[in-house]
């Protein structure tokens, strides 16, 4: 029988661990063990996890290893065959993790499976960071089912196929342990923001598939550590979507991003000055400043990667989703 156990990485959330964590320890079904890895908190999470949830797992980590990093090595602490990994501002209801099991039991080449993720504040919407699964377009923009850009569609079943598709948010991630070590679980350069997809295009190319069971839902608060528009989240997000391009295209994509991309760039970065946003502004261009500080790095690990490559990704979306959303694609069903 598969082991599996759920993990949450927590970094000074300990209003999170007391708001949501109850729901998880509640819905995990019997033999699912609970784990906290704690990435270096200097709040009060960790005497909270010990006072008010005994029969929790604590793990942990010396300092803030960011979300790729704090994973990696936590689970080199955690024996299982599935990883269950989730956000700490994720409430989980009964019954949400047996479709994931499930399907990771009767479909060996699934590397990865995730619920359907819905709003916490308005449970009419989906959930900004995954929704009903992720795509992506030929220049590296991601979008989902549910949410193209910042368009956000209310859920009204319209999604509720389960399906192959190209990414599944970190927020609720149920991965093949074996697989996730194999691969050499996220890229620990990214520190947080991509890495989830950067793993999904890792897992399709080494011939996985990777999955979302919309039967299985979650309610996920979102933003939790960094808002959506801080000049932090504007950087690991240019630097690392940059950074899995040059590791997982092909070479006819990566020419194509490397002639169109700093043009588009460019111009992300004169609408955050146009808004009075120079940080963001600025965000931009270290983060092409750090991608080019990577390029001895990443040449070997595209190397490494394409001569392990045993299959193409899923398809990806051949067309622009910020021209598509600009002549009127918001919704998936338009732009799909």
């Amino acid at each position: 029988m598969s082991v599996a156990k759920i993990v949450i990485l927590n970094w000074n959330g300990v209003g999170h661990l007391r708001r949501f964590l109850p729901s998880v320890v509640a819905a995990a079904p019997t033999g699912v063990e609970v784990v906290v890895a704690d990435n270096g908190s200097t709040d009060d999470s960790v005497a909270v996890l010990q006072a008010e949830f005994p029969s929790v797992r604590v793990i942990l980590l010396d300092r803030n290893y960011g979300f790729a990093g704090g994973y990696n090595r936590a689970l080199k602490q955690v024996e299982a065959d599935y990883y269950i990994l989730l956000n700490s501002d994720v409430e989980t209801p009964p019954g949400w993790l047996e479709p994931l099991l499930d399907t990771l039991d009767r479909n060996p080449d699934v590397a990865v499976v995730s619920p359907k993720l819905i709003s916490s504040e308005d449970r009419r919407l989906f959930e900004y960071a995954g929704a009903a699964g992720g795509y992506i377009d030929y220049l590296g923009y991601p979008f989902c089912r549910g949410r193209i850009l910042r368009t956000v569609e209310e859920d009204r079943g319209q999604y509720d196929d389960a399906r192959d598709l190209f990414w599944v948010s970190g927020a609720a991630f149920c991965c093949r342990a074996g697989v996730f070590r194999t691969l050499g679980g996220f890229d620990d350069d990214f520190f947080a923001h991509m890495e989830e997809i950067d793993l999904c295009w890792r897992m399709q190319l080494a011939g996985y598939r990777v999955r979302v069971v919309p039967e299985s839902r979650v309610y996920h608060l979102g933003g939790g550590t960094l808002q959506t528009d801080s000049p932090s989240k504007v950087f690991y997000n240019h630097r690392n979507n940059l950074a899995m391009l040059y590791k997982c295209s092909s070479s006819g994509q990566r020419l194509l991003v490397a002639v169109l991309r700093p043009a588009l760039d460019l111009l992300a970065a004169l609408s955050y000055l146009a808004q009075g946003r120079a940080d963001n502004f600025r965000a931009v261009f270290r983060a092409w400043r750090d991608f080019f500080k990577w390029h001895p790095s990443l040449a070997k690990k595209r190397r490494a990667i394409q001569s392990a490559r045993k299959s193409e990704a899923r398809p990806i979306y051949r067309g622009s989703v910020v021209l598509r959303y600009m002549l009127g694609g918001r919704t998936f069903g338009r732009l799909m």
